[in-house]
Parts: C-alpha cells; structure tokens; sequence
C-alpha cells in the first residue's frame, strides 16, 4: 500500500507540474500578445505623429505661399495708388 501512494503522490506531482507549465505557457501567450498590441498601437501613434509633422509641414509652406501673394499683391496695390495719384493731377 506504501508503494502505491507513493506513485500516486509522484503521478499527482507530474500532474501539478503539468498544469504549472501549461498555466505558464498560457500566462506567457497572453503576455505575448498583449506585447504585441501595444507595440501595433505605439506603431500606429508615431505614424499619426510622422503625418501630423507633415501635414503641419504642409501648411507653413501654404502659409509662406500666402504670404507671398499678399506681399505682391499689397505692392502692386502701392503702385496702383501711386499711379492713380499721378492720373489724378494730370
């Protein structure tokens, strides 16, 4: 009788161990995949980021274009003035 419980404490053992590692195993998947959505989610942010620095990039430049066209368009107003100022006391 002492032998059987004895393989029955080692058979319960295994048994223990067994259910330990595939507890691990799981444990250890989901940890994985976790990992991994967060390093898709942080993937996606530095995308958003990368194209929000582009698209800001984006509009200086239209904004600089703007510029421009007003400048000329505010010189051109000038001589206009200045020409019509001439007409004028013609």
């Amino acid at each position: 009788a002492g032998r059987s419980q004895g393989k029955m404490a080692a058979g319960g053992a295994a048994d223990a161990q067994a259910r330990f590692g595939h507890s691990v195993k799981g444990l250890l998947t989901e940890k994985v995949t976790s990992c991994g959505t967060d390093v898709i989610a942080l993937t996606k942010q530095v995308l958003k980021g990368s194209r929000s620095a582009e698209l800001l990039g984006q509009a200086a430049r239209n904004m600089v274009m703007q510029e421009d066209a007003i400048l000329h368009s505010e010189d051109s107003l000038r001589k206009m003035a200045i020409i019509t100022t001439h007409l004028q006391y013609q």
